[in-house]
Order: C-alpha cells, then sequence, then structure tokens
C-alpha cells in the first residue's frame, strides 16, 4: 500500500496535471481571441485619422491582453477579450461616421467658399484696374498698386490650387487653401479700399475636427 506521503506527493502531481491540462485548453482560445481583436483593429484604417483616442485606448488594452498571454494567463485573456473585441469591431463604424460627420463639414465649408472667393476676386481686380487708370491717380494715393497686383497674382495661383485640390476629391487641402485664399483676399480689400457687395463674407463654419 501507498503510504501517505506518497499519496499526498501524488494528489499534488494529479492536480498539477489537470492544471496544466486546463491552461493547455485555454491557450488556443486566448491565442484566437488576441488574433480576433487584432485583426478587428486592422480592419478600421480609418480610426487613426478620425478616433485617434479610442483607437488608442484599444490598443493599450491589446497590448495588455497580450502581455497576460505572454505571461500563460489564458483566463484573464478570455474573461477581458470579449468586451476588447467588441470595442474593436466598432471602430470601423464610429470612423466611418466621424468621416461622414466631416465631409459634410468640408463640403458646407467649400461651398460658401467658393461662393464668395470669386465675388471677392472680381471685386478686388476691378479696384485694381480702376486705380490704376491715370485719371484715378489721387484715388490711388497711398496705395502700393505693384504690391497689391502681386498679392492678387498670388492669391489667384492659391485658388487655382485649391480648385485643383478639390477637383481631385482631396477636401482638405481644397479647404485648407481656399482658407488661405480668402485671407489673403480680405488683406487686399483693405489694402485697395473695396467696398465689397452686400453678403460677399464668407459665413464662419464649424471647425472640422
Amino acid at each position: 500500500m501507498m503510504r501517505l506521503e506518497e499519496l499526498k506527493n501524488f494528489a499534488l502531481i494529479f492536480l498539477a496535471a489537470l492544471v496544466l491540462a486546463a491552461c493547455a485548453n485555454d491557450r488556443e482560445p486566448a491565442q484566437n481571441m488576441i488574433d480576433d481583436i487584432l485583426a478587428a483593429i486592422a480592419a478600421a484604417p480609418d480610426a487613426a485619422k478620425y478616433v485617434p483616442d479610442q483607437l488608442n485606448d484599444v490598443q493599450t488594452k491589446y497590448d495588455d491582453l497580450q502581455t497576460a498571454l505572454t505571461a500563460q494567463d489564458y483566463k484573464g485573456v478570455l474573461a477581458r477579450g470579449p468586451a476588447l473585441l467588441s470595442e474593436a469591431q466598432g471602430l470601423a463604424g464610429v470612423a466611418a461616421a466621424k468621416k461622414a460627420e466631416l465631409t459634410k463639414q468640408l463640403n458646407d465649408q467649400w461651398s460658401s467658399l467658393s461662393s464668395v472667393v470669386p465675388q471677392e476676386f472680381t471685386s478686388i481686380q476691378s479696384r485694381i484696374d480702376m486705380l490704376s487708370q491715370k485719371k484715378n491717380r489721387n484715388l490711388a494715393k497711398g496705395i502700393d498698386l505693384d504690391a497689391a497686383k502681386s498679392a492678387f497674382g498670388e492669391a489667384a495661383s492659391l485658388w487655382s490650387k485649391a480648385q485643383g485640390a478639390f477637383g481631385n476629391g482631396n477636401m482638405d487641402e481644397a479647404v485648407s487653401t481656399a482658407k488661405d485664399v480668402k485671407a489673403k483676399l480680405d488683406s487686399l480689400v483693405g489694402t485697395v479700399k473695396v467696398d465689397l457687395p452686400e453678403g460677399s463674407a464668407a459665413p464662419s463654419a464649424a471647425p472640422a475636427g
């Protein structure tokens, strides 16, 4: 017969074997969970641009789970994994919604600027042409027309760039450049003393971010 001490040792070995078997059974599901979360993050490429804070939160939690997996805490991975997987799978939808919101804001801003800027160009060009005439020399007194013409040309070049960006679907660049054009034209309005037609000022738009 086995002595009591031998029985205790046998029991400990048996329990250890059971624990190892349980761990082995949990290892594959835990690894699969990690892989599924990583795949969900990869399926949301726009998240970095449109919802960076949420993406960073998910990635931090993912790193923690990866550490737990390395430490063979498979039960911990399986306990926390499902909630994180749900968050990761939601990234693509949240990013798409934010992208749509910002795209609408950019489209609204472009619509406003593309209406106002050409009117301002026309008014400033007419004013510069008028001031350039000899008979209006007194009106042009104190105005550096050469500098104004140069600034006007720079604004026109930028406007072409903005329109090109819009044509290529790059709304971020189109709106940003159009705002630079508007700022240059507004400065010229004061320089050459243009009386702009009513309603030529672009309404302020909500920031795209």
